[in-house]
């Protein structure tokens, strides 16, 4: 026996919630294709997304520390595989779609700039007067436009609601002008993926910023997800190391922030009363969200973030100096486009020499930017602490 397109869009059905979005309701693509004999639409989004070159290329790039500063951080890879695999969990829970999830949760970051959130504020600010750059809104040119792979298309030709669940901090726009309804909220998938990536990357810093010493378990016992996890492993039958000990306590947070959204977002459902994907799209605030003590102690776990390990002076140093190469790149590419090759010149007609070069930037892991800015601009390595 093995499974058609047919009969997967058929157990989705009867055993998805019917707020849900089913592959066989998607809204299509931008590019009507034939349909597969074996997958559904979303099935095959998730391996464009995976066999993309943008995908690949989030294996050099910076989650907090430079790619290159130690085997054991995050890169923006390890952090998308980890949103999707949490993304999978909710949206199973919930009897949602999990392939939409998981296929907006594995696209979400692929605009991502090098040098992680500093290198995104740094291009922001060199296209101030040229409409800005936002990694969300850049996700959606890089499989809309930028990764060019097939003779028909440009960009991977992705679903609807791929695409719609990449704009993660625009919600989607109404359909006023044919007297449509008003859309507030995306789905539920996209609502999830949208809430894993921040289990996500509290998890992951955390631990990031214990393995290289910049925070310590004295300092996160002023804060309350830290401090209440600490109680779950106080009756254990075996004896941790501070090694061990820090990352079961981060595996419980990550435990506790899970099933909470999960209790929290069903009982939203549940209490909306939404039957439809419309239905949820109607609703003017998400139905995927944390309970009200949970969602108050994540703000007080970002603001400590904030406060002891990004804007830490060896974080924040590293990182000023590396987006000051970011800034000469991008002038030098302005003055000499034809470093970007013949294709991206021949774009600058359409999009602009501005936005050309910062797609160009953006698309470079942190190893690769280091390396052409000894090449073009100087030869003095980037000074700091770590090693590129």
């Amino acid at each position: 026996m093995f499974k058609t397109r047919e009969s997967i869009e058929a157990h989705e059905e009867s055993f998805l919630a019917p707020y849900a979005q089913k592959a066989s309701l998607s809204a299509g693509r931008h590019y009507p294709e034939q349909e597969h004999l074996y997958r559904t639409c979303y099935q095959r989004d998730r391996a464009r997304i995976i066999h993309s070159g943008a995908f690949r290329r989030l294996d050099g790039k910076t989650q907090v520390f430079l790619n290159g500063s130690g085997d054991y951080y995050r890169t923006r890879l390890t952090h998308t595989m980890e949103v999707a695999s949490i993304s999978r969990t909710i949206a199973q829970a919930l009897s949602l779609n999990t392939d939409l999830a998981e296929c907006i949760a594995l696209a979400h970051d692929l605009g991502h700039s090098p040098f992680g959130h500093a290198g995104e504020e740094e291009l922001n600010l060199l296209m101030k007067k040229h409409g800005g750059f936002e990694h969300n809104m850049q996700s959606l040119r890089v499989v809309g436009l930028i990764e060019s792979k097939y003779p028909d298309f440009p960009g991977l030709n992705l679903s609807q609601e791929v695409l719609e669940g990449l704009q993660k901090h625009k919600r989607p726009s109404a359909s006023e002008s044919s007297g449509g309804p008003r859309y507030y909220c995306p789905t539920l998938e996209a609502q999830t993926a949208n809430l894993a990536d921040e289990i996500t990357y509290y998890s992951h810093d955390l631990d990031d910023g214990l393995e290289s010493g910049l925070l310590t378990a004295d300092q996160l016992m002023e804060v309350d997800v830290w401090r209440d996890a600490m109680h779950t492993i106080s009756s254990g039958k075996r004896r941790l190391t501070k090694g061990e000990r820090n990352r079961y306590i981060i595996r419980c947070i990550v435990n506790r922030e899970v099933e909470d959204l999960i209790y929290s977002s069903s009982e939203a459902i549940q209490k909306s009363g939404v039957a439809s994907v419309e239905d949820v799209k109607k609703q003017k605030h998400p139905l995927i969200r944390y309970s009200d003590a949970l969602k108050k102690s994540n703000a007080q776990l970002r603001k400590f973030l904030y406060k002891k390990f990004y804007h830490h002076p060896v974080v924040a140093d590293i990182n000023r100096e590396a987006c000051r190469r970011l800034e000469e790149i991008f002038h030098f590419l302005l003055e000499n486009p034809g470093k970007m090759g013949p294709k991206n010149v021949n774009r600058t007609k359409e999009y602009g020499l501005e936005r050309t070069a910062t797609d160009y930037l953006s698309g470079m892991t942190d190893r690769y930017l280091v390396q052409k800015y000894g090449e073009w601009i100087g030869k003095e390595k980037l000074k700091t602490p770590y090693h590129i």
